[in-house]
Parts: C-alpha cells; sequence; structure tokens
C-alpha cells in the first residue's frame, strides 16, 4: 500500500492539467494516453481500480458482429479495426479466437445466410482473422461432440478476440501505465462532487479508507465514472446532450465444458447470443439482458436457472449443470448511452449498442464519456488526449504512442535471461515456457524485476498459493506496484483466482496467509477475516450506502 499512501499525499498538491474520475477502461485509458503525452494527471476511484463494471464483461475484444443485423455498419467497422488494434498492439494479452455458432431449426435465419454474414464482418474487419467456415450437423458433431445437435440446422465458425487474463487485469495494466509516467492516481478515493472556480476545478475528495476529506485543483474534469457518470454530473452542475440507461448481465464460472479453445455460441431463448467461453480448466457461460434502474445488481436464482437451462438444453453433457457446479459469478450493468431527451421506454432494447458518446462543456472544460465497450479503449484514449489538448492543455509529447507493449527486443531480452537462469529447476512442472509467457502477459517489462528477484532468491519462483498458478514474487510485486488495499483486490482483480477457484478452496489454500502477510504485514488476519467474514460481499456499495446518496460517483 506505500504507493498509495505516498499518491495520496500527493493528490491535494498543486493543480493538474486534468483529474480524471473513474478508474474503470475509459478512465484507465484516458490517464495512459494524457500521462504518456505529458500532461498532469490525477485519477481516482471510489472503490478499486476496474472494481465495478469493468471487472464483469465477457472477456471479450470482438467487433460486434449482431449489430450487423441493426445494420450499425460504421459501429461494426470501426469496433473490427478496433479489434485488429489491440491484437497487433497486445499480442500476449489479447488473441485471435474461434466462434463456433450453432443455428437451431426454426431459427429466424438460415445458417447459409449468417454464415454470408460473417464474410461480410469479416470483410469489415479487413481480412484481418481466419476465414469463416460453414458447418454442416455432422461437421459440428466431429468438432466439438460437447454440442446437443439433435435440433442443430447447422453452423458456422469465425474469429474474434479474447482477453488471455481477467477484463480488470487488462484495465489495471493501463493504469501501471499511466503511473509509470508519472499519474498520481489512488484506488478508495471518492469524488464528493466538483466546482469551477476561475480556471480551475476544485473537486472534493474522500478517502475512502481512513474518512479523510481533500481537495483537488485541476484545469480539466473528467467523468469517467462508468454506470455513475450520470450523478457526478449532477453533482457538479453539469447538463449533457448523453446519459446512461442500464443493462444487467450475469455470467456464471463452471467446470471446463470442452477441452478445445474455442468460444462456443449459441442464441439463447431471449434471442441473444450466448456464449460458453473458455478460462483455463473452467468456462463462463452467459450472458443475460435485463433492463434494470440502478446500477446495484445481483444475480437472482431466475437468472442462474436462465443461464443454466439454456446452456443444458444446447449441450450433450453426461449430467445437467446444475446450482452446484457454480464456482463463481459475474455480475454488472453495461452502461448504455442514450441521448437525454429519449424516452425512458427506448424501442429495441437489446438492439442498443455499447458505443460510446463523449460531451464536452469547452466554456468549464469539463468532460463527459457515456457507454463504450473494451475493444475501443485505445481509440478512447486517443480522442479524449485529443478533446484536452482542443481545451487548451500542453501535450508536450502529443505524438508519443501511449499504448501497447514493449518492443519485441525488450521480450527477447527477458527470454533469453530466463533461459540462462535455467528456470525449470526452480519451478514447479510447467514449463519455462509457460512460466515465461505467463509472467510476460502479466507483467511485460516488469517481469525482468521478477527474474532478478528469483535469481537473488529462488524461492520465489515457488508457486506461494497451491491450487493457483501465482508464484511468491508476483506477490512481492503486488504489494510494492499494485496498490492492494483488500485481499479482494488481488484476488479478484489483479488475479483471476476468485474466478475460477471455489470460494472455500481460496480460503483453506495452503500459502494463503502467507500471501496476505506479504501483502498487508501485521493487518494479514484482518485482511482475511474482513474477505471470508462475509460471502456476499463485493466492491459495490452497500444499500445503506446507496439508499442515504453516499454511493458516489467514482467507481467504473
Amino acid at each position: 500500500m506505500k504507493l498509495r499512501e505516498s499518491n495520496m499525499r500527493k493528490l491535494d498538491q498543486g493543480v493538474y492539467d486534468a483529474l480524471i474520475v473513474g478508474g474503470g477502461i475509459n478512465g484507465a485509458v484516458s490517464a495512459a494516453a494524457l500521462s504518456g503525452k505529458g500532461a498532469r494527471v490525477a485519477l481516482i476511484d471510489r472503490g478499486d481500480f476496474a472494481g465495478f463494471t469493468s471487472q464483469q464483461s465477457s472477456n471479450l475484444a470482438w467487433g460486434g458482429i449482431k449489430y450487423l443485423e441493426s445494420q450499425d455498419y460504421g459501429l461494426v467497422r470501426k469496433l473490427c479495426l478496433s479489434r485488429n488494434h489491440l491484437i497487433r498492439s497486445y499480442p500476449s494479452r489479447v488473441r485471435e479466437i474461434r466462434f463456433l455458432s450453432t443455428i437451431e431449426q426454426g431459427f429466424r435465419f438460415h445458417p447459409r445466410f449468417l454464415w454470408a454474414g460473417t464474410w461480410v464482418y469479416w470483410l469489415f474487419g479487413n481480412g484481418f482473422t481466419r476465414i469463416p467456415r460453414l458447418l454442416s450437423k455432422s461437421a459440428i458433431r466431429r468438432e466439438e461432440p460437447v454440442i446437443a445437435i439433435e435440433n442443430a440446422a447447422g453452423g458456422f465458425e469465425y474469429s474474434d478476440a479474447y482477453l488471455c487474463d481477467n477484463d480488470s487485469r487488462f484495465v489495471f495494466q493501463f493504469v501501471r501505465s499511466a503511473l509509470d509516467r508519472g499519474c498520481i492516481a489512488a484506488n478508495y478515493v471518492e469524488s464528493l462532487g466538483a466546482r469551477r472556480e476561475g480556471d480551475h476545478w476544485i473537486a472534493r475528495a474522500r478517502d475512502v479508507i481512513d474518512g479523510d476529506t481533500f481537495e483537488i485543483h485541476a484545469k480539466v474534469l473528467i467523468n469517467a465514472a462508468g454506470p455513475f457518470a450520470d450523478e457526478h454530473n449532477r453533482r457538479t452542475g453539469e447538463r449533457t446532450e448523453h446519459h446512461h440507461l442500464f443493462s444487467k448481465g450475469i455470467h456464471l464460472i463452471v467446470p471446463q465444458i470442452t477441452p478445445n479453445q474455442r468460444i462456443l455460441a449459441f442464441f439463447a431463448d431471449d434471442g441473444r447470443l450466448f456464449f460458453a467461453i473458455p478460462m483455463g480448466a473452467r468456462t463462463c457461460i452467459g450472458t443475460t439482458d435485463t433492463r434494470v434502474e440502478s446500477p446495484f445488481t445481483e444475480v437472482t436464482e431466475e437468472d442462474r436457472q436462465f443461464v443454466l437451462d439454456n446452456i443444458n438444453k444446447r449441450l450433450n453433457l453426461q449430467r445437467p449443470l446444475t446450482r452446484a457446479d457454480i464456482i463463481a459469478e459475474r455480475c454488472g450493468v453495461r452502461p448504455l448511452v442514450v441521448k437525454a431527451k429519449a424516452d425512458g421506454n427506448v424501442r429495441d432494447w437489446m438492439q442498443l449498442s455499447r458505443k460510446h458518446e463523449i460531451d464536452v462543456d469547452r466554456a468549464k472544460a469539463h468532460l463527459s464519456i457515456f457507454g463504450g465497450k473494451l475493444t475501443d479503449c485505445v481509440n478512447v484514449g486517443n480522442e479524449m488526449a485529443g478533446i484536452v489538448a482542443e481545451l487548451g492543455i500542453e501535450l508536450p509529447h502529443r505524438n508519443y504512442k501511449w499504448y501497447g507493449e514493449p518492443h519485441p527486443s525488450v521480450r527477447e531480452e527477458y527470454v533469453h535471461q530466463a533461459r540462462l537462469m535455467n528456470l525449470d529447476s526452480y519451478t514447479s512442472p510447467e514449463s519455462i515456457e509457460t512460466l515465461t509467457s505467463r509472467l510476460w502477459r502479466r507483467y511485460d517489462r516488469q517481469a525482468l524485476e521478477l527474474l532478478a528477484d528469483i535469481r537473488e532468491d529462488p524461492r520465489q519462483a515457488e508457486v506461494l498459493i497451491k491450487g493457483t498458478d501465482y508464484i511468491r514474487c508476483e506477490i512481492r510485486l503486488a504489494k510494492h506496484q499494485e496498490m492492494i488495499v483488500k485481499l479482494e483486490d488481488f484476488l479478484r482483480r489483479r488475479s483471476k483466482i476468485a474466478l475460477v477457484v471455489r470460494r472455500e478452496d481460496i480460503r483453506d489454500a495452503e500459502g494463503l496467509m502467507e500471501a496476505c502477510e506479504i501483502l498487508f504485514g501485521d493487518r494479514a488476519r484482518e485482511k482475511f477475516d474482513e474477505y471470508f467474514r462475509d460471502p456476499s460481499a463485493t466492491p459495490q456499495a452497500s444499500a445503506r450506502e446507496v439508499e442515504s446518496g453516499q454511493a458516489v460517483a467514482g467507481a467504473a
């Protein structure tokens, strides 16, 4: 926590070029872009970074093939190109994956028609991915025997992309990039609203951990609070052209359905796309689409049954999946952007896209970002930097490429050093290639620091938390570099342990208490008990906070 404590002391010092409220994907890329181009930036979030909407996605970076049906071709083209750009820029983190889609008899479109649509989709992406394939029932049976084909009319296969790690880890890597370039970022800092005085914004903030309040001064205020953007605008007196509606989506994580590294896609009973997504030794299934009025949601028995019924109906399993098979759950809202004057009864609810809009109050130097998809994150960062420059903020390094993995030569040197160390003699049964690839994917150039730790003390290469793949030096790095305030920050967001290991197995895992001692020192037992005390605990605000109006914008 030392990094957070250091940044907390700096937040109220001087005047920042930009204060960003909200540390989800939109806020994280805005901070990374502006910091990389030379602006003095502060970033705050009332919870942990990526602790709300940005930790509840399907872990996909995809071009939005479903928007072809609503004829939103411009958006599909843009998202396909953005997906391609992510794959090129983050080759170890974002990878192409095949989607095998099975179409049932009587569906509103014939498989051949949909297959033709995948070729349009492929062309919109400039033919960057592998070409689509039309599949017969027998081909589906041969390639994926787990799929029930009795009621199938056929299917097709096409490509999109997925995140090799979890979404919140991907978001934090942008925060880490911003920190490396001088951004002053702190999680668990709540925005209590802001006012414009002269040529500065003065934001009142509260440290959620100890309750201290203070002020942050900035020339530009960026509202990237995700589903809480409208609330924060009300607090600052901003009137915007757009606002949010909310759609709840859930995923269930169950034991691995198929060993094949492809996504199984179906059309659920409500007509929307429904996925079974590989997650190592697990499978993530979902999602739902339920209109809700509040960002605060939970998985209901009806939600669980909908997902289980839909997957069981379409798979040929030895026994149906039940509630007992659920290892973990994801539940969040999609903030869908609409015109502020739009009627609350929006037509074609499920056709609303995840496009983003940026509303700019140039007179007051205030930006509000609505909606958005992880796929489009680099474009968001570039757009925000361009607008901030138009507002008069000097960006000394306007042409700096602020995103992407380090130059290939850096990875080559890292891999060479790992080979020279003969890591096979230090590690568990996994291969040196698997270990080095995983460390690079999670930490890129910081992986060189991990090698230095292992050279100094070979015990640092030992798996610390049994049943996971996290080695001791990773926990040490997390302590110093990743602002871990609560055990959940590490288990759920910096890692995906809480997504793939049952809660009771995590609690009983050998090495977990040692990890807590590394992360929290003499507060290890307190943090351990805090996490496991309430099985339903989430990073979202409590119902009491919501009712009292204290669930303030700044979480995304």
